[in-house]
């Protein structure tokens, strides 16, 4: 799995791992089975994948959900499973099939873990009341991430606003002439706009528009946290740019730079993932 974000949530006194990466959530199974027995939680995940049921969900599952999931091996485990010679782990489930839904990892994550779908069902097996529970704390996560998220973004809109307050300034000072009209003020404020947009998104306002007809709004409203981070600094410093009476072309070639190398370190930064999380 590459990178990965630990949460855990307390259901009915038992701590639950979450592992999250690339918009998906897996829940610890070895952590639910501690629930019923805590000595016995991996015998407890072997036992339930023994189930002809858990074999059909999890072939379903998958066949939805993973393009390179082997079915000819599926059939083959489907066949077996019931009978009383029947023996599944999730290692052999993950090797012969391919499968996707369930992983199992080794030391600072260690533990079956599945996607929340499967997770689910598993927790049913385990107990209906529990899945209630972990249903609900799931649910309270992932709206505390959204919140936490939706407040970071929100704060960087702001300070790009602010910003832009000083940008739109030093371009009437210096980048306005005097006696125009007010729509041919505006033309210049546009293009100064469209600068940052081709520094920073590679394209201006009206691209992404024409590119994205059925959305709403403009193309700063689905920026990425990051994103509107840079583009706070670049409208500060675009505006130093030009008081300094840089020319149109070398700004945009220092501030594409700027932002190139500021994506980069955000996207990689601790610090950004701990604000994220």
């Amino acid at each position: 799995m590459s990178k990965t974000m630990k949460s855990t949530i307390e259901v009915q006194g038992t701590s639950i791992t979450v592992l999250s990466q690339k918009e998906k959530d897996f829940i610890c199974l070895t952590d639910i089975a501690r629930v019923k027995n805590a000595d016995r939680s991996d015998d407890l995940v072997r036992n339930w994948l023994r189930n002809r049921n858990t074999v059909e969900f999890l072939g379903i599952w998958e066949q939805l959900n993973n393009p390179v999931f082997n079915s000819v091996e599926f059939n083959g485990i489907r066949i077996m499973a019931g009978l009383n010679s029947f023996a599944l782990t999730p290692k052999q489930w993950i090797e012969k099939t391919k499968a996707v839904g369930i992983v199992s990892h080794a030391g600072r994550y260690g533990g079956t873990y599945a996607h929340k779908d499967i997770a689910f069902e598993f927790a049913s097996w385990i107990s209906v009341e529990f899945k209630l529970y972990l249903i609900k704390e799931f649910q309270r996560l992932k709206e505390d991430e959204n919140h936490r998220l939706s407040l970071s973004w929100n704060l960087n809109r702001t300070l790009s606003k602010l910003n832009y307050h000083i940008h739109t300034n030093a371009i009437k000072t210096h980048l306005i002439p005097t006696e125009v009209t007010p729509a041919q003020a505006a033309i210049t404020y546009a293009n100064e706009a469209d600068i940052l947009n081709v520094a920073l998104f590679g394209q201006t306002a009206k691209e992404w528009r024409d590119a994205n007809p059925e959305l709403k709004g403009n193309i700063r409203d689905y920026a990425t946290v990051e994103q509107l981070l840079v583009l706070a600094n670049i409208e500060g410093m675009n505006a130093e740019l030009i008081n300094m009476e840089l020319s149109q072309g070398e700004r945009l070639k220092r501030l594409n730079e700027i932002a190139i190398r500021q994506m980069h370190v955000l996207t990689t930064a601790p610090a950004l993932k701990q604000i994220k999380e």
